[in-house]
C-alpha cells in the first residue's frame, strides 16, 4: 500500500514539474490589419499562399459542397472582409484589386471590381464585391481571379490573409 501512495506522489509530482516546463508565449498584437474572411477558413491551393475558390464562400466558415459554384452565370457575389484589432471610430476605406500576373480572367470582361471596400464606424466587418460578368459564349476553360486587399495608409493587409483566388466556370 505504500508504494502504491509513494508511487502516486512521485507520479504527479512529476506531472506538475513537466506542466510548468511548457513555455507560455503571450502574443501581443499592436496596430491594425484586413484579411479576406474566406483566406482565414479555407486551405491554400496548390502551389499558391492563399485559397483557391470554386464556390461561393459563406461568412465566418469554409466552403462547402452544398454552396454555390462561381460561374459566368453568379451575377454580385460578396467576400467578407475582416478588421483584426480595435474598431474604428471612422468608416475605414481599404482597398483591393486582381492580381494581374495570377488572373486568366479579363476585367471588363468577366468581372468588374469597384476597388474599395467600406469598413463602417464601430464594425469589424466590410465587404468587397466581385461583379462576375457572362460573356455569353460558353467555353470550357474556366477563368482564374486573385483579389488582394491592400489596406490603406492605417490599416496593412495581414500576411498570407490577404490574398484569395477564385476559378470562375465558362460552363
Amino acid at each position: 500500500m505504500k508504494k502504491l501512495a509513494l508511487s502516486t506522489i512521485v507520479f504527479a509530482a512529476a506531472l506538475f514539474t513537466m506542466v510548468g516546463c511548457i513555455k507560455q508565449d503571450e502574443h501581443i498584437f499592436r496596430g491594425l490589419q484586413v484579411e479576406f474572411d474566406a483566406a482565414s477558413w479555407n486551405a491554400r491551393g496548390a502551389g499558391v499562399t492563399w485559397p483557391v475558390l470554386t464556390r461561393v464562400p459563406p461568412y465566418g466558415m469554409p466552403v462547402a459542397t452544398s454552396d454555390p459554384l462561381i460561374s459566368r452565370t453568379s451575377g454580385t457575389i460578396r467576400f467578407r472582409v475582416n478588421l483584426i484589432g480595435a474598431q474604428q471610430a471612422t468608416a475605414q476605406t481599404i482597398n483591393y484589386s486582381a492580381i494581374a500576373a495570377s488572373t486568366t480572367a479579363v476585367a471588363g470582361t468577366h468581372y468588374t471590381i469597384p476597388g474599395t471596400i467600406t469598413i463602417p464606424a464601430n464594425s469589424s466587418f466590410g465587404e468587397a464585391v466581385v461583379n462576375i460578368l457572362n460573356p455569353g459564349t460558353s467555353s470550357t476553360t474556366a477563368r482564374s481571379l486573385v483579389l488582394e486587399v491592400t489596406g490603406n495608409s492605417t490599416i496593412r493587409p495581414a500576411t498570407e490573409l490577404n490574398k484569395i483566388g477564385l476559378v470562375i466556370s465558362q460552363l
